[in-house]
């Protein structure tokens, strides 16, 4: 073994959770060091080049908020962008790009290589050090030994990776990649509890062999609307266009009669796979009525010949693979490049993280991305830049960074992850935020960039450029209020053929764009002083009128929520001294040692009489040490 040199933060891999980890920490000033097996795997995207998607669009704006790279990245890289759920109300809307797999590694690598007080290294980190329930170093494989203060383990699906295809199964990380072998068994004697998961990817086959003529189109939207609240929309355009293809019986029977040489159903994979992303072979076993299944065919990249089946992944052999795809309209003559394949992997029970994304047990030492639990780039990235900011702050001696449930998803994610766990690999939902109408991605902006500038992440002209566009929305809003519109026959017409009401006296201007019927760009030929802002000031307003109820109502269900949160919980209480508290609760608060009332609130087990107890207790407990 062999001294090198110290940092203040080391990071443990370099995906799309360990690249913003590492960015967010050195942007703050510590001087950090990135480290992943190969320099060649940098933000590699091992599934679909894609960025976004529903729920996963609103962790990259507000990534980006908070002054994350992903969505700069995401903008510099894509070739085709599409706004998804655009039939139903904003809070659901999602931002989706196909993005180019290469151009977004070499953009992510050439951030990294230009950030000041960010090293990176090719090494595979063997054993975390730690003296007196601190993090104090790291020895890589080599036997170099790096003194730090905190560690960010960010291994993805690295950590003890076997990859299985049919009967065929080896240690290796995705893409045949080197797995991270050591660092398992030090992990579990330094007491984290770990478990074993599961994902794959489908295959990549060649574009000649693909005949898009007999498949669907899918074009990108006409309009660009970027992930970063920096880019300019111009000058934005797609480059590609994407298919649609759908499975058929002879595809199901196929699957089915080979189901004994899946390695799912022989036993051969112990790990627990992604319930919101199956492989194809568990689709066609679990929703047998089904007569069809969907895929997409998406580029890989401008300078590649590869294409991604989305919805395909497999680990049935490969004779198996190329067999059930040639059963496909479109696919009839389909050449695989890359077989499609499972990936078994170690992660940790994110329980034994605070939301800070800290372990409880061991002092400086951090988790996030795949390691904790999650699948995705998205849900990755979200942690890495949770986990690198509050890194940073503990070692600049600041607070804390933590985002509750309703300030972002990403405060949800961090949530569910670490005071509900994870029975399978976690994907962020929608329908997982209780105040997703106040959490829309057009907002983000507003709700997480002064928590960026705050923090040092976000540059002051980034944050003026918000408050002003937030002014400019209250101005317009209360513009609409006061403008009055006139009955007119021609006015009365377009109300009448857009399935409204006419008018008979005059109404304000915000009274018609509330109408669902219409909206704001509708109406701007009867808004004759209307002023020349830009789109999204437009948008805010319509938002912010049409909703303005509902939002009110959430507005104050966030107020109930944030009561408890504000009551703490100390971290040596003995709950099962607590007279009232049933016994599952007591043996569950002792086991997640919730840091306040609203935490404990969501820990299965743990009921609303619990919570009146503990109500009661702390109240109690605030006024014993205010007389002491």
């Amino acid at each position: 073994m062999y001294d090198m040199e110290s940092y203040a933060v080391a990071v443990i891999g370099a995906g799309h959770a360990g690249v913003e980890a590492a960015l967010a920490c050195a942007r703050l000033g510590c001087k950090t060091v990135l480290f992943t097996i190969s320099l060649d795997q940098i933000a590699n995207m091992p599934c679909n080049p894609s960025i976004g998607g529903t729920a996963k669009g609103h962790l990259v704006r507000e990534i980006d908020a908070l002054g994350g790279e992903m969505g700069k990245a995401a903008d510099a890289c894509f070739l085709q962008s599409r706004m998804l759920n655009r039939g139903k109300g904003p809070a659901v809307h999602s931002l989706r790009v196909q993005a180019d797999r290469v151009q977004y590694h070499n953009y992510m690598k050439h951030v990294c290589e230009q950030t000041e007080n960010l090293s990176i290294k090719q090494a595979e980190v063997a054993e975390i050090l730690v003296e007196n329930g601190a993090v104090c170093g790291i020895v890589t494989t080599l036997g170099a030994r790096y003194a730090v203060q905190a560690v960010i383990i960010a291994t993805g699906t690295y950590l003890n990776g076997r990859i299985h295809v049919g009967t065929v199964s080896y240690e290796s990380g995705p893409d045949s990649a080197l797995p991270s072998r050591a660092l398992g068994k030090n992990l579990q004697a330094l007491g984290l509890p770990l478990r074993r998961f599961k994902t794959g990817t489908p295959c990549r086959v060649h574009r000649r062999s693909i005949d898009f003529d007999r498949m669907e189109p899918q074009d990108g939207d006409p309009e660009i609307v970027p992930f970063s609240f920096s880019t300019p929309k111009e000058g934005l355009h797609n480059t590609v266009r994407c298919y649609i293809a759908y499975t058929n019986g002879e595809t199901h029977q196929i699957i089915r009669e080979n189901l004994h040489r899946s390695p799912l159903f022989t036993g051969q994979i112990s790990g627990i796979g992604p319930r919101y992303c199956p492989s194809i072979e568990t689709k066609i076993v679990r929703f047998a009525e089904k007569e069809r299944h969907q895929l997409f065919v998406e580029p890989m990249g401008l300078q590649t010949e590869e294409y991604y089946l989305q919805g395909m992944s497999s680990s049935l052999p490969e004779d198996v693979q190329l067999a059930f795809l040639r059963t496909i309209r479109g696919l009839e003559h389909v050449e695989i490049m890359r077989p499609a394949y499972a990936i078994e992997y170690d992660c940790v029970d994110p329980t034994v993280l605070r939301p800070t994304l800290e372990t409880k047990k061991i002092h400086g030492l951090y988790g996030a991305g795949q390691f904790n639990g999650s699948s995705g780039y998205e849900e990755a990235a979200a942690q890495g830049i949770v986990a690198g900011i509050n890194a940073a702050l503990q070692i600049l001696h600041k607070p804390p960074m933590i985002l509750d449930r309703a300030s972002s998803y990403i405060g949800t994610l961090v949530d569910d992850l670490v005071t509900k766990g994870c029975e399978d690999p976690y994907r962020m939902m929608t329908s997982r935020s209780e105040y997703r109408l106040v959490l829309r991605q057009d907002n983000a902006d507003f709700r997480l960039m002064p928590i960026g500038y705050e923090i040092g992440l976000l540059p002051k002209a980034r944050y003026d450029a918000m408050v002003e566009k937030y002014e400019l929305v209250e101005k317009e809003k209360k513009r609409l209020w006061k403008t009055t519109i006139a009955p007119s026959e021609v006015l009365n017409a377009f109300l009448t053929a857009h399935d409204t009401a006419p008018l008979s006296t005059g109404c304000k201007l915000a009274d018609l764009i509330r109408r669902p019927q219409l909206n704001y760009p509708l109406l701007k030929p009867f808004d004759s002083e209307r002023p020349d802002y830009a789109v999204e000031i437009g948008e805010q307003a319509e938002i912010q009128l049409k909703y303005e109820g509902y939002i009110e109502k959430q507005l104050a269900q966030i107020a109930r929520m944030r009561k408890l949160e504000e009551k703490a919980l100390p971290e040596d209480v003995d709950y099962t001294q607590i007279r009232g508290l049933r016994l599952e609760a007591a043996e569950k608060l002792n086991a997640h040692r919730p840091a306040n009332i609203g935490q404990a609130s969501r820990i299965s087990g743990v009921s609303p009489a619990d919570i009146s107890v503990l109500l009661v207790w702390e109240t109690a407990l605030q006024k014993g040490e205010q007389r002491s």
